[in-house]
């Protein structure tokens, strides 16, 4: 179990009402951790918190929660499977403003996503570099102690006859919280208004396998996109690899948007495909798992390659669950009745039998000769209990008066 610990601090509106929560991110309870750190720490940060149902329990089932954002976490597509209608996207003041990045922003904004601009201090520099992007902010943060006065005023004159809010951020003591509202805020942040508080959440999860079996079970039983997608959307280290890899594999001119577009543009095969490479790769805990991935790959193309053409798919998918039972510590006829695949791919995992046993078998037969020829060749290297384990982990019983 880990401990995540996150600051938050109210946003009032004029009335003193709650607008939203500022959400700040720590790696320790002194430590501050910036949303987007880093694309990894990103990631961890939706999976374990804002994408979950522990956001409920920070800032309530109703209230919305602004976030930084920087050019990482704009343009790596971590930020894909938020809930636009629950989140701002707070525009960090140092952000770089590339083309990417705007372009990011722009079709962000598109779907449906709001923005807000970070420490505004009101000087001509900050207007002339966020100058492209006004048409798509919808609040700016105004700091009103880095502003000069002077400088405030005439930005929130000018501000005042467009669509944007604007809020006052810095209000630490009641004559702050007075003068802004004369001035016209519509929103107000800073110590007066709310000091921040820091909440512990110990963090749990369900055992990525199960959540990619239960994935695995549902495309099995035709569900819908939208319900593919909802399940997906609840597993954000998921999500973040599924989009991550279909941007390195796919080139297209169309922008996606959606993880329905994603999950429609893969096709469920490609997609049960996808997922037990995934399984492979990111769930074995066990030092070959590399090695294994390799080799239930080349299985699954060979017994592709020897299948008929309607059965390719099958015959791709029997051969890397016919390895599956690798890496799991559970019964492989467990696992198989718990996904409940195609009656032929099940038949292959579980009994060897079927119209696919022999194109495994001679994929096997392939394979051992092989790791046969490598045994022998580096068989002054292995280690006695290692090749102990491995006998009697084959049913290969060892004549104790022969040691």
């Amino acid at each position: 179990m880990e401990v995540i610990y996150v600051s938050k601090q109210k946003i009032v509106d004029n009335t003193n009402h709650l607008f939203a929560n500022e959400l700040v991110f720590k790696d320790s309870a002194k430590k501050r951790l910036g949303f987007s750190n880093s694309l990894q720490s990103t990631a961890k940060l939706i999976l374990d918190v804002i994408s979950s149902a522990k956001l409920n329990n920070i800032i309530g089932i109703r209230s919305k929660a602004f976030i930084n954002v920087d050019e990482t976490t704009l343009t790596k597509g971590v930020l894909d499977i938020l809930d636009k209608d629950r989140f701002i996207l707070n525009i960090l003041e140092d952000i770089v403003l590339t083309e990417e990045v705007i372009k990011k922003i722009i079709e962000y904004k598109k779907q449906g996503f709001s923005f807000s601009l970070e420490h505004f201090d009101s000087s001509a520099r900050m207007l002339i570099k966020f100058k492209r992007l006004f048409n798509y902010i919808d609040i700016i943060k105004m700091d009103i102690i880095l502003s000069e006065y002077e400088n405030l005023k005439k930005v929130m004159g000018k501000f005042k006859q467009t669509r944007i809010k604007l809020l006052a951020q810095g209000v630490e003591y009641k004559e702050d919280f007075e003068d802004c509202k004369d001035m016209g805020f519509d929103y107000f942040e800073g110590s007066y208004v709310d000091k921040p508080e820091l909440v512990e959440l110990e963090v749990t999860k369900e055992p990525a396998q199960m959540v990619i079996l239960h994935l695995i079970q549902i495309i099995k039983n035709n569900n819908t996109t939208e319900e593919l997608e909802h399940y997906i959307k609840q597993q954000a280290d998921l999500s973040f690899k599924l989009i991550q890899f279909f941007n390195n594999i796919v080139q297209l001119e169309i922008r996606i948007e959606s993880l329905t577009q994603v999950i429609t543009l893969m096709g469920r095969n490609k997609l049960l495909r996808w997922l037990v490479l995934y399984l492979y790769s990111e769930v074995s805990t066990k030092g070959a798992s590399k090695t294994l991935l390799e080799l239930a790959m080349r299985r699954a193309e060979s017994m592709e390659a020897d299948a008929d053409a309607k059965d390719k798919d099958k015959a791709y998918l029997a051969g890397m669950f016919s390895l599956l039972g690798s890496i799991f510590d559970t019964d492989i006829k467990e696992l198989m009745e718990r996904v409940k695949m195609d009656t032929d791919i099940t038949m292959l995992v579980i009994h060897k039998k079927g119209i696919f046993a022999s194109s495994l078998m001679r994929a096997e037969i392939a394979e051992k000769e092989y790791l046969k020829k490598k045994m022998l060749e580096n068989f002054e290297k292995l280690n006695t209990s290692d090749l102990v384990t491995t006998l009697e982990d084959g049913g290969v019983s060892l004549d104790k008066d022969d040691i």
